[in-house]
Parts: structure tokens; C-alpha cells; sequence
């Protein structure tokens, strides 16, 4: 037979019209649990049971964790005490119908040196049974490619999750009613921290921490993180939404924080921390914060309402320098920082920066204190001040003229009802100028203040 392209199309047809003339086979569907992988109740495990299942519940991880399968557990409750995760272990369930409850270990789950473990779909409880120091509900110590995804964490006398040189994702979990910090990650080495829900800690929400200050790059985003306590007090330490310490070049973006009891994402000798696109209210010390050896800091285009300061770039004397605080919202706030230890530092500013800072487009609105400051004492150098709107503050924008300090510009700004002054010299708590936008004003060689309109 000659072969074109007609006798192909035909012969095509033909095949496809014999083959809906073929009975159809009937269809099986193999059970839910089934489908996820090795199912937990082959092995022994009875949901719903009062007794300890410890023992079978471990068989049957290092049973699945062996021949690289998940282990599927149906809906119910396991009461079980400490149990380990070996390399490949997949632990699947119904999300919130599939429930562990913890009767003592140093952790309900524990992972060491350990590649592709993953928890799904489970609930862990955690019954407020004590636990050893630097321990959560799952523990992981130097795993790769670890991850805990649509997971709930509640009732943990510890922590929610404590990693120690752990790279994955943790993502889509809910935590609740945490005694310390919902998530810790000590020295991580690839990090996502996403979608997670956390209410009601006694100490951070989450925590991105090294021993020594170093790269870290943990991406912490699109969190909502609500009514986070000071629990052991301190004047910041505990009490923040999200706190890195020497963990450079972090992101934090697109958070919801809300009612916290110090600053809403602090960073500590955290260089190229990068705070970004955040909503926060109700944080009652500084929302956003960079402080000590630090070496950039981007702040930009967060929402804040309801704090002592919007935003702080510190501690030049300990190094800290380099900051774009830009693009932010910061409105209506306090007359005073939370701790009574805190009677005498600064509160009601908008912004302040101390050195080789730019902090351009910004609208504060409320700031009983100052609307932006730059400089503390003689820590002042390279600070450039424009085009940002000052509304309703008592000094719209105070910079240090301290002997020694260094230079700033101030160009450009609205400012508007600020009740003591446009732009103010001060040296520390003390005011020394007049308003120094009014013609005859004072004049300092460090300082350049230009166009900027006052109403």
C-alpha cells in the first residue's frame, strides 16, 4: 500500500473507532491509606487506643524508612513517647484527624543526621509534658533536605520545632499555645520558613540563630505570627515576632505580625537582613529593628501601626552601619518601650538611623516624639533624609550635633504639624536648636539642610 498522509489519517480512525467498541474494565479503588504508601495499622498500630504504642509505631518508620516507602497513619489518636526518624522517613496523615499524643521523651520526634524526612498532614499535641532545654516536639540535628509540611503543633512545654544545621522546608503548619518558641533554627543550611500560622508563644515566634556570625539565607515568608509574650521578660531577647541573630543575609517578607510584646522582626548583628513588605500592629517596642555589628540592613515598604519606633539601624559604636530604610508606613505610636527597665530610652519615633543610612520615602504620621532621627550623640556619619512626608510629630526631624559627630542631609521632605520644629539639632535626649528650616537659623558645617517644604 502506498503510505501518505490520507491512508494514515484513515488508518487512525479505523483503530480508534475498534477501540471504543472494546468493553471497558471495571475500575478498583485501592484503599486511601493504601495509596499514600505502607499503611501504620499493618504493622499493628490501633487508632484510638489508650495504650502506649511506642514500640510498634517505631517498627513500622523504620520499616517504611527502609524500603524508601511513606507510612500512611489513618485518622485518630497514638499515644506515644519518644520516637526516632531515620534517613527516608515519610510520615503521612489526614490533616487534622490524624493526632500524636506525647507521653515523655526528651522529644516527640527526634531526627539525627538524617536526609529526606518528611511529616505531613499530622497533629502533634504535646500535653505540656516537660522536655530537656533546646527541645521541641520534633527535633532535627544536621539534616538535608528535611520537611514539615500542613502540620500542627500545640500544647509543647518547649518548642514547636527545634533545628540545629538543618536545609528543607517548613511550611503550612499551624502552631499553638507554645511555652517558648514555635520555630528555632540554629546555623541552618538552606532554609524555607513559609505559610506557617503561629498563635500564642511565651518567648519568639520564630528564630533564625548561629553560634558565630555567618552566612545563613533562611527566607522567612508570608507567616502570620499573633500574640507573642515576653514570657522571661528582658528588655528584647524574648517577645518578637521573628528575631535573627548573626544570621546574615536573611529575608524576612510579606509577614503578617500582629501583638507582640517587643519588636515585631529584630535583627541582631544580622548583616544583609532584608525586611520586607511586612504588616505588623500592636508590637510595643520597636517594630523593625537591626541593631549591633551589622553591615546593611534593607527596611522597605512594611506597614506599621502601633509601637514605640517604626524602625531602628543602631549601634554604630558596635559597628552597625549601612541601611535603606524606605517606602514604609509608620504610624500612631507609643509614648513608651514595654519593659519598666525602659523608662529612659527614646519612644514615639517614626525612624532612626545612626550611619550610612538612606531613608527616602517614608510617611510617618503620629510620632509623639520625633518623626525621624539620625544620629545618637557623636554616632552619627553619611545620612541622607529626603522625600519622605512627616505628619503631626512633636519634632518632624532631629539630627545629632554632638562635637565629633558626622555629616547628614536633609532635603526634600513634607513637614507637617510638627509642633516643636521642622528639623532640630540635639545631642542625645537634649535638645540645643531652634528649628533649624526658619531663615537666621543656626548653621552647622556637617549638616545640610535644604528645600524642604514646612506647613
Amino acid at each position: 500500500m502506498e503510505i501518505n498522509r490520507r491512508n494514515v489519517l484513515n488508518a487512525s480512525a479505523a483503530a480508534a473507532a475498534g477501540a471504543l467498541t472494546v468493553a471497558p474494565v471495571a475500575a478498583t479503588a485501592a484503599p486511601l491509606m493504601s495509596t499514600l504508601g505502607h499503611d501504620a495499622t499493618q504493622y499493628g498500630l490501633r487508632p484510638g487506643s489508650p495504650d502506649d504504642q511506642t514500640r510498634t509505631l517505631q517498627r513500622a518508620i523504620d520499616e517504611a524508612a527502609k524500603a524508601k516507602m511513606p507510612l500512611a497513619l489513618p485518622p485518630g489518636v497514638y499515644r506515644t513517647r519518644a520516637l526516632n526518624l531515620p534517613e527516608n522517613a515519610q510520615l503521612v496523615g489526614v490533616r487534622g484527624a490524624t493526632r500524636l499524643e506525647f507521653g515523655g521523651g526528651p522529644s516527640l520526634l527526634a531526627s539525627e543526621r538524617a536526609a529526606n524526612v518528611s511529616l505531613t498532614g499530622l497533629t502533634f499535641d504535646g500535653g505540656m509534658v516537660k522536655m530537656p532545654a533546646r527541645r521541641g516536639l520534633f527535633y532535627c540535628e544536621q539534616g538535608r533536605d528535611i520537611r514539615v509540611v500542613d502540620c500542627e503543633f500545640v500544647n509543647s512545654a518547649a518548642n514547636g520545632i527545634w533545628f540545629e544545621q538543618v536545609s528543607g522546608d517548613v511550611r503550612g503548619n499551624v502552631f499553638r499555645n507554645i511555652f517558648s518558641t514555635a520555630f528555632v533554627s540554629f546555623d541552618a543550611q538552606g532554609l524555607l520558613v513559609a505559610q506557617n500560622t503561629i498563635s500564642g508563644t511565651r518567648d519568639n515566634g520564630i528564630e533564625i540563630v548561629r553560634h558565630k556570625a555567618g552566612d545563613d539565607g533562611t527566607q522567612v515568608i508570608d507567616n502570620r505570627i499573633e500574640n507573642i509574650v515576653a514570657g522571661p521578660g528582658g528588655t528584647g531577647p524574648h517577645g518578637n515576632g521573628i528575631i535573627a541573630f548573626r544570621a546574615a543575609n536573611v529575608i524576612v517578607r510579606g509577614n503578617r505580625i500582629r501583638n507582640c510584646d517587643f519588636s515585631g522582626v529584630r535583627g541582631n548583628s544580622s548583616s544583609n537582613i532584608q525586611v520586607l513588605g511586612n504588616s505588623m500592629t500592636d508590637v510595643r517596642e520597636v517594630a523593625i529593628y537591626s541593631e549591633f555589628s551589622f553591615e546593611g540592613a534593607v527596611i522597605a515598604n512594611n506597614t506599621v501601626e502601633r509601637c514605640a519606633i517604626g524602625a531602628v539601624a543602631c549601634n554604630y559604636n558596635e559597628g552597625g552601619r549601612i541601611a535603606v530604610v524606605q517606602g514604609n508606613i509608620f504610624r500612631n505610636m507609643l509614648t513608651k518601650r514595654p519593659a519598666p527597665e525602659q523608662a529612659g530610652d527614646g519612644a514615639g519615633i517614626g525612624i532612626a538611623v545612626e550611619a550610612d543610612a538612606s531613608v527616602t520615602g517614608n510617611v510617618i504620621e503620629n510620632a509623639p516624639s520625633y518623626g525621624i532621627i539620625a544620629g545618637w550623640g557623636r554616632y552619627l556619619r553619611d545620612v541622607v533624609i529626603t522625600g519622605n512626608v512627616v505628619r503631626n510629630a512633636d519634632v518632624g526631624i532631629g539630627v545629632s550635633v554632638t562635637t565629633g559627630g558626622g555629616s547628614a542631609l536633609v532635603n526634600d521632605n513634607l513637614i507637617s504639624g510638627a509642633k516643636n520644629g521642622a528639623v532640630v539639632g540635639f545631642d542625645h535626649h537634649k535638645r540645643i536648636t531652634g528649628d533649624l528650616t526658619v531663615q537666621g537659623a543656626a548653621k552647622f558645617a556637617q549638616l545640610a539642610i535644604g528645600s524642604n517644604l514646612v506647613r
